[in-house]
């Protein structure tokens, strides 16, 4: 029984040993995620939006649907 509390033990300090490499990994990859973002901006000129705008436009975009948004922002034809 001494065994098993044991191997318990061991997969649980496991366990948390990997949620702290996992969150580490995920604080890297949204800086690298930042990044990619921040040039795509820049490419496209949206750097000079005013910042509360645009995080505004992007929640309501996420809130409608990419391609929703995308219809309402099209002109008639």
């Amino acid at each position: 029984m001494a065994r098993s509390k044991a191997s318990a033990l061991d997969a649980l300090k496991k366990l948390r040993d990997e949620k702290v490499k996992l969150a580490a990994r995920e604080t890297e990859l949204k800086a690298a995620a930042a990044g990619e973002l921040g040039r795509m901006l820049v490419e496209t000129g949206a750097e000079a939006l005013d910042p509360a705008k645009l995080r505004a436009l992007i929640k309501r975009t996420l809130e409608l649907g990419i391609d929703p948004a995308l219809e309402r922002l099209t002109p008639a034809r």
